[in-house]
């Protein structure tokens, strides 16, 4: 009986390591698939018919950017001192900031996108030439783009459920 557990374990032991996987995405290492992140601190201006809103310039990406790639924004917020050295504190976009005078005002920092630039934009619900010059100045934003590629397919709920096999008076008994 010992040996053909022995004999099972050596077996199995050499055909799980001889098996090989997918090699991976042609001209990649297989190991890393890093995305590109760079930095702006834009001069919005100022747009007061129709829109009162701030906008930035447009910036193009320093790298080549594929339209299913996600491109994510930050916004700088601060530092952390409690830990030496320093970090500093990035918030994602969009980002909506209180008033706590009471008057119920707030605005966001929000960005658009294509594949091909990024756009910064300062929207509000009161008139934003009463903002404070520091929400609009210096302010600096990371943009990070995620390498991405769309899915081969779209399936509808009938697809996914022929996939699972999943009869239509199964559907009926599952509760939510």
């Amino acid at each position: 009986m010992k040996n053909i557990f022995l004999f099972l374990a050596l077996s199995s032991t050499i055909l799980f390591t001889s098996c090989e996987g997918d090699p991976g995405p042609p001209g990649l290492d297989g190991t890393s698939f890093l995305g590109q992140v760079f930095e702006v601190s834009p001069n919005f201006s100022y747009d007061d018919y129709p829109a009162n809103i701030y906008f930035s310039p447009v910036y193009s990406y320093p790298f080549d950017v594929f339209e299913s790639d996600v491109v994510l924004a930050y916004r700088l917020s601060g530092q952390d001192t409690t830990v030496n050295p320093p970090a500093d504190v990035w918030t994602q976009l969009p980002q909506n900031v209180f008033y706590q005078d009471g008057t119920g005002d707030t605005f966001q920092y929000n960005f658009n996108h294509t594949f091909v630039s990024v756009q910064f934009t300062i929207e509000g619900n009161f008139d934003l030439t009463n903002i404070a010059p520091e929400d609009v100045t210096n302010q600096i934003f990371r943009i990070a783009v995620v390498p991405a590629e769309f899915a081969r397919t779209n399936p509808s709920m009938k697809d996914v459920l022929e996939m699972m096999q999943i009869e239509n008076s199964q559907i009926e008994k599952i509760e939510l």
